[in-house]
């Protein structure tokens, strides 16, 4: 691990440890369909970063004051061959607060249409499982995952599912999912007096603090702010400016 001192001194000069401009997000990659039994499925690699998302649904209760719509459960498992410091087991602070912030830039930008997702108002819903799966941790994967979901989110299929019966046939398709919008999210950091995008994992280790913008087009829907360190209000509205543009960027890369 690098020195913070260091750090800062080749941010200085506008460069990052791997050459990288502070602007500049590392090689973003997307890969469709890697799972034959998901609805829908994808995998992002960012850098080295590599995450995979599947998408699965399921038929179940609504919620009482929600009762003619559908909702979304998001999962992420950080599997211990992806990161040294990974352990088998319950979820860990840092993987809840990943699928956390993954719903949240979902629900907050509507991007799903929740009340198409119900089959019987107070009786029946489609709920959507995101599971998301990261296979190596190179350094933000907030960002890697939230593109994972979107990717297969945009690429899934709705199952039929008979209502008298109560079975649903995963082998016949009935539409895709009623995807409205599109939600990508960006995670910054701030080091000293710098602000970068997209830290790699030496960066996230030295970081004094981090905002996740969630957006889509020029509308910022979520915020999640973390690391020990203060932002002042020119940071976030830098932050939020730099956010917005690098959405943009990464959303060509999602096909719908």
């Amino acid at each position: 691990m690098i020195s913070k001192e260091y750090l800062i001194s080749i941010l200085d000069k506008k460069t990052r440890v791997d050459g990288r401009k502070l602007e500049d997000y590392r090689k973003v990659e997307v890969e469709y369909d890697i799972s034959k039994n998901a609805e829908g499925s994808s995998k992002v690699r960012i850098g080295d970063t590599e995450v995979m998302a599947g998408i699965k649904l399921e038929v179940g209760t609504p919620y009482p004051d929600s009762p003619d719509e559908g909702t979304i459960i998001v999962g992420a498992e950080f599997l211990p061959i992806s990161n040294p410091e990974f352990e088998s087991g319950p979820p860990s602070i840092a993987s809840v607060e990943l699928s956390r912030v993954v719903d949240r830039g979902i629900r907050e930008s509507k991007a799903l249409d929740f009340k198409k997702l119900c089959i019987v108002e107070g009786e029946k819903i489609w709920m959507v499982l995101i599971d998301i799966y990261v296979m190596n941790d190179d350094g933000n994967l907030q960002d890697a995952a939230a593109l994972a979901a979107l990717a297969a989110l945009s690429k899934a299929k709705m199952p039929k599912y008979d209502v008298e019966s109560g079975k649903i046939n995963y082998k016949e398709k009935d539409g895709k999912l009623p995807l409205e919008k599109m939600p990508v999210e960006c995670s910054l950091a701030k080091i000293g007096e710098h602000i970068l995008v997209d830290p790699g994992i030496e960066e996230e280790g030295l970081l004094d603090a981090r905002l996740t913008v969630a957006s889509v087009g020029k509308e910022v829907n979520a915020l999640q702010k973390g690391g020990n360190g203060t932002l002042s209000i020119d940071d976030v509205d830098k932050m939020l400016k730099l956010a917005v543009e690098k959405n943009a960027d990464n959303l060509k890369k999602v096909k719908k």
